[in-house]
């Protein structure tokens, strides 16, 4: 009896193992910059809730995060072309370069103060004295704001007004949660989206809109291709669109 109840206990233990490990091969990993993070992990929720594969999404300043796609990332994510770019020539044999594709582009604006105590609307507002700027110099972001104000010939005067600038978003945003004299960001639309309580959007009108991509790829690990190609066609799915589009991608 005592033999039996060993086996079957050995039995329930290496079934459980095995279960373990057949959820650690199948889950998807995703790595990417912070800027798509919140469209990309709603995007896993629903994967997962209709295939039962899960996804686990990962994103922030590369350096927080590049350890461990290299043991087991499936799919990377820019939050420009460029930023893929410079990710694949950093890293020429973790993807297969086959493989990237280009998801949904998302819109540049000005994010202010709630109520947009200092009234501006337009980027000429920005140029006045007394306004002081905040600047992502990377991240997706790098030239964004002199692309547009080359448009109307403000570079000089709005890299005057620019109170400092930092390496990536998450700073960018723990500048502008700490440093209240901040007034304005040319940042994405979509970021607005993840900063409500503390943001107010101002739009371009079209003739001013700059924008950045979306791209993906995957990597070379083998081992889950099949998974992550399924993750990265919903991406491109109506569905996966929808949900893009939500977090303000268009």
């Amino acid at each position: 009896m005592k033999s039996l109840l060993k086996e079957i206990a050995l039995s329930v233990t290496l079934l459980a193992s095995t279960t373990l490990v057949n959820a650690q091969t199948d889950t998807i990993y995703v790595y990417g910059p912070g800027g798509p993070l919140s469209a990309m992990k709603a995007c896993a929720v629903q994967f997962t809730a209709i295939t039962k594969t899960p996804v686990k999404v990962v994103g922030g300043p590369e350096s927080k995060w590049l350890a461990s796609a290299e043991k087991n990332a499936d799919i990377i994510y820019g939050g420009a072309e460029y930023m893929l770019t410079q990710f694949i020539q950093a890293h020429p044999n973790m993807v297969n370069e086959a493989s990237r594709t280009a998801l949904y582009q998302r819109r540049a604006a000005i994010l202010v103060r709630p109520g947009n105590p200092k009234k501006i609307n337009s980027i000429r507002d920005l140029i006045r004295k007394g306004i002081k700027i905040l600047d992502v110099n990377g991240a997706g972001q790098l030239g964004l704001w002199e692309d547009i104000a080359g448009k109307e010939n403000l570079i000089a005067p709005i890299q005057k007004n620019i109170g400092q600038s930092f390496a990536n978003t998450a700073l960018g945003i723990e500048g502008w949660k700490t440093d209240r004299s901040f007034d304005a960001w040319i940042t994405y639309a979509s970021w607005h989206k993840n900063l409500k309580d503390i943001t107010m959007i101002v739009e371009f009108p079209v003739s001013l809109r700059v924008y950045r991509g979306t791209p993906v790829v995957l990597t070379q690990n083998k081992k889950n291709t099949g998974n992550a190609q399924k993750f990265v066609d919903f991406l491109k799915s109506p569905a996966g669109h929808r949900i893009f589009q939500k977090w303000g991608w268009e």
